[in-house]
C-alpha cells in the first residue's frame, strides 16, 4: 500500500488545506501587531511617560486577544450552524425525493464536463455508495477542507493575536522613551513585513505582495493614531 500513503502525503501538501486555520492564525497576528502598536503609538503621541503606554498597550493586547478570540467562535460557529441546516435539509430532500436528487447531482457532473451517460452513472454510483456525502460534498460545496472548525479558528485566532501583540509591547517596555512612536512603527512594520512574508510562504503565494500589502495598510493604520494622539491627546506629565 505504499502507492496510497504516498498519494496522500501529496493530496495533503496542497496549501488549501492550511486554509483554515492558516487564514485565522495570520489575521490575529496581523491584528495583534496593528492594534496594540497603534494604540501604544497614539498614546505615546500624547504622553512625556512610559507608564500610559505600557498600560495602553497591555491592555489592547489582552482586550484584543479575547475579542478575536470569542468574534472567531461565534463567527465560525454561525457558519457552522449554516452547513447543519443545509445537511439536515439534504437529508430530507434525498429521503422524500431521491429521484429528483439522483438527477440534480447528474446535472451538476454534467455542468462540470462529464457526458449526460457518464454524469448519469457517476451520481449513481456515487448515491449508492454514500448519498448524503455525495451532495454534501458536490451540491453543497462542503467538504474537510472547507467545514468550519469554531474552536480551531477561535484558537488560532486569540493565540495568534497575543504573539503578535506582545512584540510592540516589548518595545513599550525596553526602547528609549523619546521618540518611542517612531521606535513603534518601525518595529510595528518591521513585525509585518516578516508575518507577510512567513503567510506568503506557508500559503504558497506571492512574499513581495504579501509584504507590501500588509507594510502600507499597517502604515496608514499607524499614522493615523499618532495623528489622533497629536491632535487629540492631552499630554501625560
Amino acid at each position: 500500500m505504499p502507492e496510497n500513503d504516498e498519494l496522500d502525503d501529496y493530496l495533503d501538501n496542497h496549501y488549501i488545506h492550511r486554509s483554515n486555520w492558516l487564514r485565522a492564525a495570520v489575521l490575529g497576528a496581523n491584528d495583534g501587531i496593528l492594534s496594540t502598536g497603534s494604540i501604544a503609538i497614539g498614546v505615546a503621541a500624547a504622553s512625556e511617560i512610559r507608564e500610559p503606554i505600557i498600560l495602553a498597550a497591555l491592555a489592547g493586547l489582552v482586550a484584543g486577544a479575547l475579542s478575536m478570540a470569542a468574534g472567531e467562535y461565534v463567527s465560525v460557529s454561525s457558519q457552522t450552524d449554516v452547513e447543519k441546516a443545509d445537511i439536515e435539509r439534504e437529508k430530507e430532500e434525498l429521503a422524500e425525493m431521491p429521484e429528483l436528487e439522483l438527477k440534480r447531482l447528474a446535472q451538476i457532473y454534467e455542468s462540470r464536463g462529464l457526458k449526460k451517460e457518464t454524469a448519469h452513472i457517476v451520481a449513481k454510483e456515487l448515491t449508492e455508495h454514500d448519498a448524503l456525502g455525495a451532495h454534501v460534498r458536490d451540491e453543497l460545496g462542503i467538504n474537510e477542507v472547507s467545514a468550519a472548525k469554531p474552536l480551531q479558528a477561535a484558537f488560532a485566532s486569540g493565540a495568534s493575536f497575543t504573539v503578535g501583540g506582545v512584540l510592540p509591547f516589548l518595545v513599550t517596555l525596553f526602547l528609549p522613551l523619546k521618540g518611542m512612536e517612531y521606535y513603534l512603527y518601525a518595529f510595528s512594520i518591521l513585525f509585518l513585513a516578516l508575518l507577510g512574508a512567513l503567510a506568503a510562504k506557508t500559503g504558497g503565494s506571492s512574499i513581495f505582495k504579501a509584504v507590501a500589502r500588509i507594510t502600507f495598510w499597517g502604515t496608514v493604520a499607524m499614522g493615523l493614531t499618532a495623528l489622533v494622539g497629536h491632535f487629540f491627546g492631552v499630554n501625560v506629565a
